[in-house]
């Protein structure tokens, strides 16, 4: 009697992912004179109060927000700034806030998500068996009773959350919870309680200005001229430390960028909005100013047009990423590529590994010819729960240290830079059915052949519209006309895939003379003379066979 299987969930279509909307860029301030950074820091202090004031005062508001206590404290931070500084201000407030209730919502599907596992676990006996799908009860009377006291937590957790969103409220702290949890470890962290409260207050200061189209050079808050010339409008209460007119202070130090330059000279001598930040890192002791602006959504090419030259299929581990070069067909093409990088260390070491590999990446699509990459459209956020795998910490933290957000934003705005295309596909069974069909038959022994590299061909198939599986082969008497190779991955429309194969020279149709007497094999053999020229590349006119009936 066969087991009854579960059916298979529905596999969403691929479509093409959309470009990046915006660029941000970095130049660092080098030369700053001790009243510059005295200057910086005093403006920075100053703003960072009022936006404080502000947030406390919007999360006050809660849901009854509007446009009209939105002009109120707008006129309230003018008072003690200016206009274009609290509409920086009240918008980055108004960020910060839809980003809270973002995550608030976030936390409120994990806790449902913990909730449905550990009620679905408790209702079965203690030691019944999991699945692949679902897990299965407690080893023990003792587990499940930790089990059941921590479900009544998590439930009344759940509640105090839902009250708070009901209610409009939000926990948040300018400055980041991390750093501000940092201070109670100190220890941990290997830190100063002066160099903590150094880095503490950086962080809090306020010295972003949005950009405004038509206004010279694109900004009149803080003004970068083509030359790196870098000036801010001082705020009311410091309006007697400017060194320019109109309440300006002009900076010592020049910025550059490097990266991006002459776009970004483009915009301000045509007076299009550019959004300044000026920064500093304490840890470094540097002053670094990021210029940044929108642009149009890059239109991306149909997903058929994205196929028409074949495919990259790229399958992201914890270590490394797999990549297999397809054709249009899906048949895969060379060997496997992977790119490994190290997600141990500090967030900047990640960054700049990931940033790295996926550079490797984009330029080995680019070589191959292809115009597309095929990539899963990851998201972890289910899986991360202790609930739902219990013991298996380690698999927790490995699923947990892969940065998917950020790796596909990262990947599908360096691709546009390259102009190659970002498929996004299902990634259910991607690694299972690639193992199964793809891995055996694509080893030999000058190729081997991992769980990873099968599934980034199962990925690119996909994206490419085709079904994982490879095509069965017919009876070994029917590949052709007697024993012989046919492809069983000829594309389903393609012309004379079911017919047998061509002879590979003209001389196969002699071969049943060839077959015969030996009258038939002088008669249809060529001179020696004929081969050896033809083999030195040279043209021989074919010398007229006479047979003994002519004769």
């Amino acid at each position: 009697m066969t087991e009854n299987k579960q059916p298979l969930r529905a596999i969403d279509a691929p479509f093409v992912a959309l470009g990046p909307s915006g660029v941000s860029i970095r130049g660092r301030l080098k030369g700053l004179t001790p009243q510059d950074e005295k200057v910086l820091r005093l403006v920075g202090d100053h703003l960072g109060k009022l936006a404080c004031r502000d947030l406390k005062q919007r999360c006050a508001d809660a849901l009854e927000h509007s446009t009209d206590t939105w002009a109120a404290r707008k006129r309230d931070l003018t008072a003690e700034s200016s206009s274009r500084w609290a509409g920086s201000i009240t918008k980055a407030t108004h960020d910060q806030w839809a980003l809270a209730r973002r995550g608030q919502a976030a936390h409120l599907d994990s806790l449902d998500a913990d909730i449905r596992t550990l009620r679905h676990r408790l209702s079965l006996p203690i030691g019944t068996k999991g699945t692949k799908r679902a897990p299965g009860g407690y080893r023990s009377k003792h587990e499940w009773f930790a089990k059941s006291r921590r479900l009544h937590i998590l439930e009344e957790r759940r509640a105090q959350v839902a009250a708070d969103r009901e209610d409009g409220r939000v926990r948040v702290a300018r400055g980041g919870k991390g750093l501000l949890n940092t201070r109670h470890n100190l220890n941990a962290a290997q830190l100063g309680e002066t160099e903590w409260r150094e880095r503490w207050q950086a962080a809090r200061w306020f010295l972003s200005a949005d950009g405004e189209s038509g206004k010279r050079l694109g900004n009149e808050t803080i003004r970068v001229t083509p030359d790196g010339e870098v000036s801010i409008k001082l705020p009311a209460p410091l309006a007697g430390l400017s060194n320019a007119k109109h309440g300006r202070y002009v900076l010592t130090a020049r910025v550059c960028f490097p990266h991006r330059g002459q776009e970004w000279a483009d915009r301000i001598e045509g007076n299009r909005a550019v959004a300044y930040r000026i920064h500093l890192d304490v840890r470094r002791g540097r002053w670094y100013l990021d210029a940044s602006w929108t642009r149009p959504v890059v239109t991306t090419i149909p997903l058929e047009a994205a196929r028409a030259n074949g495919m990259v299929g790229v399958d992201t581990n914890a270590d490394h990423f797999a990549a297999y070069r397809l054709d249009r067909h899906g048949n895969p093409i060379g060997d496997p590529h992977r790119f490994f990088y190290d997600l141990t260390g500090n967030a900047l070491h990640r960054d700049a590994q990931v940033r790295h590999a996926i550079t490797r990446l984009l330029h080995w699509a680019k070589r191959s010819g292809a115009a597309a990459i095929g990539i899963e459209d990851l998201d972890f956020a289910a899986d991360k729960s202790r609930e739902k795998h219990g013991r298996r910490k380690r698999f927790r933290q490995l699923i947990s240290g892969m940065p998917t957000g950020k790796l596909r934003a990262r990947l599908v705005s360096m691709a546009a830079e390259l102009g190659l295309v970002v498929v996004a596909v299902d990634p259910a069974y991607t690694s299972m059915w690639g193992d199964q069909h793809w891995r055996q038959p694509l080893t030999s022994t000058k190729r081997t052949m991992t769980r990873h590299d099968a599934a980034s061909v199962a990925i690119g198939r996909r994206a490419l519209g085709h079904p994982i599986r490879r095509r069965t082969a017919p009876p070994r008497i029917h590949q052709s006309d007697g024993y012989g190779h046919r492809t069983v991955q000829a594309e389903p429309g393609a012309r004379g895939r079911e017919e047998t194969r061509r002879p590979i020279t003209e001389r196969a149709h002699d071969a049943r003379i060839r077959t015969g007497t030996a009258q038939g094999t002088r008669a249809t053999s060529a001179p020696k003379t004929v081969r050896d020229a033809r083999s030195a590349g040279t043209w021989v006119q074919d010398p007229l066979l006479i047979t003994d009936q002519e004769r």
